[in-house]
């Protein structure tokens, strides 16, 4: 991945959320049939607040049979102490990005009585891997072997106001953060704004694009997701199809949004929630792979 952004090529990476237990089959066989058509291989830290295997121990099987994962860490679950240790051992397993998240209050997950700890916000987690990656632990005492990690951040193009997010995207930037994976994007031409800004800093951006399955969970979006605003015509055009064709839509709509963010960034992350099964079409249709 990073040799892919380095060369300024177009990047392109997806997501896999870990099995709530232990049968990864469904991730390794989507894996699998991937492998040689996309950049990297993000994979979620409890998304949304509900427990699921580990990160670090799918990146590690994806690495395996050939992907350069992405680990995905959150400041919820951790202290800084944890953290770090964690980062160590992705390093030594052969993990080298890392996407730096707060991560969602255990409120809104399947364990809502769970202590959260935030010892450290996203921003601190980013200095904390150049920190690791100079040989240094954030007590700054010296480490016998030095991390080598890619450092990535979130960020969500179309808040509105955008102000705030302009300022926390040059904050990260400063942090330390050498690529973005974006919010989903269903407004190319408010996302071509957004660049015209990021163009003035020396980091890669990656447009991030959900796969919509139906009209239903659109609107969820729209109600409860920060940031996102699928369109009523999108909705509508989901809803048109019925449930039975509105994810074929919902790909259709993926591909669009792909070909019209393209001439913008420097990749797309695919993000096929419970539909991982569409990738392949998804990533044949944008002519990507």
């Amino acid at each position: 991945m990073k040799e892919i952004l380095d060369r300024d090529e177009f990047a392109v990476t997806i997501e896999y959320n870990p099995p709530k237990g232990t049968n990864v089959s469904a991730i390794l066989e989507s894996a699998k049939a991937l492998r040689g058509r996309v950049n990297g291989v993000n994979v979620t830290d409890n998304t949304a607040a509900v427990m699921r295997a580990s990160s670090l121990s799918i990146c590690r099987l994806l690495y395996e049979i050939g992907h350069d994962p992405v680990m995905q860490m959150t400041c919820r679950d951790r202290n800084r102490l944890g953290i770090q240790s964690d980062l160590l051992g992705a390093h030594l397993l052969g993990i080298r990005n890392i996407l730096c998240l707060t991560g969602d209050y255990p409120t809104v997950g399947d364990h809502k009585d769970a202590k959260p700890v935030y010892d450290l916000d996203s921003v601190q987690v980013m200095q904390l891997v150049r920190a690791l990656n100079n040989g240094r632990d954030l007590a700054g005492n010296k480490l016998d072997g030095s991390t080598d990690f890619m450092i990535g951040a979130a960020i969500t193009p179309e808040a509105d106001p955008p102000g705030p997010m302009l300022v926390k995207f040059e904050t990260k930037v400063n942090a330390g953060a050498q690529f973005y994976q974006t919010q989903a994007i269903y407004h190319p031409e408010q996302f071509a704004v957004f660049m015209k800004v990021a163009r003035q800093f020396k980091v890669k951006v990656l447009a991030g694009i959900l796969l919509l399955r139906s009209a239903k969970m659109a609107e969820f979006m729209n109600a409860h997701i920060p940031g996102v605003a699928v369109p009523q015509d999108m909705i509508d055009e989901l809803r048109a199809a019925g449930d039975k064709h509105a994810i074929d839509v919902g790909v259709d709509i993926a591909v669009r949004t792909i070909k019209a963010v393209r001439p913008y960034c420097d990749g797309v992350h695919i993000m096929a929630i419970k539909a991982i099964d569409r990738l392949p079409d998804i990533l044949t249709k944008a002519e990507l792979a």
